[in-house]
């Protein structure tokens, strides 16, 4: 196979089809063979809605990818041959944030598909820092492929990440407002952590796909208001013998309707975390935030020394991934991404090279 990548030249333009020689990765880098790449609500904000990448045009897209080292730079030969998913944001680790432990807002961080050059594609080079290899055997007893897990490079571990933040555990409410993509799984790894789970969302086939996966209560929107939404959250904490206060709450929608309603959901004590990404602006009484003596955390990306263990989740079979993703050819990219931006897909596509 043609070594090939899908670019992106042009905001609302099809992706066009350009060869290249992968060449030999440069020091600390590694040529990973894509097995698969998931479609992310990201890529869409950059192909759509205008949101500008950090690497200039023409750029090929995509952040959530696994795959084979196959070609090694030096100091990196250690990952040649290995089964692998490539971190969404890889920091350097070498500077002052990431020697503190926050790889997250690492000045020189490289995001594939908006730094560098991403996963729609048949090959792609990265830096070998953060890589985070995957067990094939234990993948395959899992009754998973190497494709499959892509997606644990953002739609896993982002809310993972974000839970682990928040301080998730026993004997606590969480709720996931929009569990479609990253929120399905926030639900998952939150009941993972042993808290009990209520889902919040607009899309009654959401609510009904996360429900065996976790979720102990789900709520409709489109039925409630925001007042009583908050009223009957807190009727179900009763009814569980859960804490009225200290409530964590996910807003992983993406929208500002979403936003501003998980907002209204704070109680003393509560932490918002906001995981979805939205353009659109939100008003809301920030003076919430200190009445209640809340918290609000943003999440972005994930560390990768986070990886292991959400991964982990996964091989356990903790976080159930087959109900959720659907693999789709890499050569039909562009009809993918805009059945995705037409809300036409129920799953997370996964691009995988012929």
């Amino acid at each position: 196979m043609t070594p090939h990548r899908w670019m992106m030249k042009a905001v609302g333009e099809p992706l066009s089809k350009h060869p290249f020689d992968p060449g030999e990765p440069g020091a600390g880098n590694v040529l990973v063979e894509v097995a698969g790449c998931g479609v992310c609500h990201t890529d869409l904000g950059y192909l759509y809605d205008g949101v500008r990448t950090n690497q200039p045009l023409p750029l090929c897209l995509g952040h959530e990818i696994s795959g084979r080292v196959v070609r090694s730079g030096a100091g990196a030969e250690r990952w040649t041959g290995k089964a692998v998913i490539v971190p969404a944001v890889i920091p350097c680790g070498e500077c002052d944030a990431c020697r503190r432990g926050k790889g997250t807002i690492c000045p020189t961080q490289k995001m594939p598909g908006n730094d560098i050059h991403g996963g729609f594609a048949t090959h792609v080079e990265v830096p070998a820092r953060g890589l985070c290899a995957v067990d094939e055997g234990r993948l395959a007893r899992a009754g998973l492929g190497l494709p499959d897990v892509s997606v644990v490079a953002d739609a896993v571990t982002t809310p993972y990440q974000a839970v682990v933040q928040a301080g998730v555990g026993p004997g606590q409410l969480v709720v996931v407002n929009g569990v479609g993509g990253v929120g399905g799984y926030a639900v998952q790894i939150a009941a993972a952590m042993g808290a009990t789970v209520v889902a919040v969302d607009v899309d009654q086939a959401k609510l009904d796909a996360v429900t065996p996966h976790g979720a102990a209560g789900t709520f409709n929107v489109r039925q409630l208001d925001p007042k009583n939404l908050k009223k009957e959250i807190g009727a179900f904490a009763k009814s569980r013998k859960l804490p009225s206060r200290e409530w964590t709450i996910f807003e992983c929608s993406g929208t500002a309707a979403g936003q501003a309603a998980a907002f209204g959901l704070l109680v003393h004590g509560a932490t918002l975390g906001v995981v979805g990404f939205t353009m659109d602006k939100v008003e809301v009484r920030l003076s919430n935030l200190m009445a209640f003596h809340a918290r609000a955390l943003g999440n972005w990306g994930c560390p990768p020394e986070l990886y292991p263990a959400a991964l982990e989740l996964v091989l356990d079979r903790k976080i159930a991934l087959l109900p959720f993703i659907e693999r789709r050819p890499l050569e039909d990219v562009n009809r993918v991404l805009d059945d995705v931006h037409a809300h036409r897909l129920t799953r997370r596509a996964i691009l995988v090279p012929a």
